[in-house]
């Protein structure tokens, strides 16, 4: 072993006198503990939630506690984030009689004691308490579970989804992106510009480009041990879906109608219906970059009674999300395999 300072000198990694990291090939890793305290603030902070429904009056009044770490490792460009926190937030309720005088005013806790990146794709434990334990206050707590926890894991969600995005390192990793592609836009030899085609030609060429690359078809077959029409029924119901995603979904089972699932993060519309047969729908993720859309064709046959073979065609999914994380293929293809079609056959024992 060379001693320290010796060996070949391709193979010893120095610093840069400009301290650029190349190509982000070096672990580039942001705190971002102090930014989730922030994010927790400005989103739990000072938010009502009954406004006298019922002659009740809810209210989210701030984060009491977050503790724990949370970082963000973005490595040619892909982001990597980590984080174990424990969140505490005070609310405060009121309950009025029917002339609208106060009968009772009590304060409580919303605790999360675990949001972790391990569980990122699963809503987190909460508890809530309220300090006054007798009927009214039973009724406060109950009023919050009902308005007060959907609100406040959606908050989780969002911050789920941020540190997902990047966090802090967001807008650093944006404008390292856009540098590159300005850099990239300034470079090249001169001479070999001028004897090129004129401007016009040379734009249309690379619009034609930009459609046929950067997207990638996803194709899968899998088959299930239930008929057909009842497969096709489970991925139109909004109640199933519920139950299998253990996540918000509304589907419309019209043409041309909307659908939203996975909390919101994939919206879209149906294209084409035909029970037990096929369904078209055009697919969004909240993640990809604006304007963009997919397509998705599930084909369902029986070839016997109680055995369903379904094929996925999901074409023009983007390689790169609007934060040039280039996974979004891979993401999208395990999401397929482990969140629904391997969920449908835990959930209603469908397996072969």
């Amino acid at each position: 072993m060379a001693r320290m300072g010796e060996g070949d000198k391709r193979w010893i990694v120095e610093d840069r006198p400009d301290g650029t990291n190349v190509h982000n090939w070096h672990w580039a890793e942001t705190d971002c503990l102090e930014w989730s305290r922030n994010f927790f603030k400005k989103t739990l902070s000072d938010q009502s939630l009954l406004n006298g429904e019922g002659n009740l009056f809810i209210k989210i009044n701030k984060v009491d506690k977050l503790d724990g770490e949370a970082y963000v490792n973005i490595r040619k460009g892909k982001i990597i984030p980590g984080y174990e926190l424990s969140l505490v937030v005070s609310w405060e309720g009121e309950a009025n009689d029917s002339d609208g005088n106060s009968v009772l005013k009590s304060e409580g806790t919303v605790e999360i004691p675990y949001i972790s990146d391990e569980n990122a794709d699963e809503d987190p434990e909460l508890r809530v308490t309220v300090k006054d334990d007798g009927p009214i206050g039973k009724r406060l707590k109950e009023a919050f579970l009902a308005k007060g926890k959907p609100f406040v894991l959606e908050q989780v969600r969002a911050y789920v989804s941020a540190m997902a995005n990047g966090g802090p390192a967001k807008e650093e990793l944006e404008v390292k992106k856009v540098a590159k592609k300005t850099a990239a836009a300034g470079s090249g030899d001169e001479k070999a510009v001028a004897a090129a085609a004129p401007v016009v030609e040379k734009k249309e060429v690379v619009k034609k480009e930009k459609k046929k690359e950067g997207f990638k078809t996803i194709t899968m077959t899998e088959k299930f041990s239930c008929g057909a029409r009842y497969l096709f029924e489970i991925l139109m119901d909004e109640n199933r879906w519920k139950g299998f995603t253990q996540s918000n979904a509304r589907i419309s089972k019209e043409v041309n109608g909307e659908f939203s699932i996975f909390n919101g993060s994939v919206t879209g519309t149906n294209v084409e219906l035909q029970e037990g047969k096929l369904i078209v729908q055009k697919w969004r993720f909240g993640s990809w970059p604006d304007g963009i859309h997919s397509m998705v064709r599930l084909t369902f046959d029986e070839p016997e009674p109680g055995i369903t073979i379904v094929k996925l065609v999901h074409s023009d999914v983007p390689e790169e999300d609007r934060y040039g994380n280039a996974t979004v293929v891979e993401n999208t293809e395990r999401g397929w395999r482990d969140l629904i079609f391997h969920k449908i056959r835990a959930v209603f024992g469908f397996g072969i």
